[in-house]
């Protein structure tokens, strides 16, 4: 399978590797298994079989995902939205690659539960590289929320601005130019708003 000597997947099973490594420096024989089988169909049961460890649904629900397996979807959003920022990663890189239609809807979901907020981040970025139709509106909705000085969670206000910078889509220009006062925002909003064509 293609995945195989995909950086991010190399990357996910190093880091997973070092997580449930014993104090011997060794890991189960099912973690080396699984990391190596290019089976459909032992990955989809791995992923819905009860008692599974978070590390063996991570592998398969990656490694589904990247070969356009829709099985992985709904694995995929809830790592999308774990609190550990790199488990995000992983599972945005693969839920791009699966080019799933419903990824979008639930991104932009994720992005907008302001209960979740302070993980909003890669699913904030997964909408930018999507380019779908719910992307713009989700992250000018977020930004506004971001807007006041004190919100702590600034970066994920950060991460609207330049994708919506990145996105160019004029709707964007009021709660971009709403965003230049911000201290931490500001510079950001300017470089996007020049790409939306407009001058400051």
């Amino acid at each position: 399978m293609e995945y195989a000597a995909d950086p991010e997947f190399c990357s996910m099973i190093d880091r997973l590797r070092d997580e449930i490594e014993n104090d011997a420096g060794t890991v189960p024989a099912a973690f080396e298994q699984l990391a190596e089988t290019t089976d459909p169909e032992e990955l989809h049961h791995v992923l819905t079989a009860p008692g599974q460890p978070l590390w063996a649904r991570e592998i398969a629900a990656y490694a589904l995902g990247v070969t356009g397996d829709p099985r992985a979807f709904e694995a995929l959003v809830l790592l999308l939205n774990h609190r550990d920022p790199e488990r995000c990663v992983t599972a945005a890189h693969a839920l791009t690659r699966l080019g799933d239609p419903r990824t979008a809807r639930a991104a932009a979901a994720l992005a907008t539960n302001e209960l979740r907020v302070a993980y909003a981040l890669l699913p904030i970025r997964l909408l930018a590289a999507l380019r779908a139709p719910e992307s713009v509106p989700a992250l000018i909705t977020v930004l506004e929320r971001r807007l006041p000085a004190d919100d702590p969670h600034w970066r994920v206000g950060l991460a609207c601005v330049e994708g919506l910078g990145t996105l160019g889509d004029p709707r964007a220009r009021p709660a971009l130019e709403a965003a230049l006062p911000h201290p931490r925002l500001g510079a950001a909003a300017e470089a996007s708003l020049g790409r939306l064509g407009t001058t400051h």
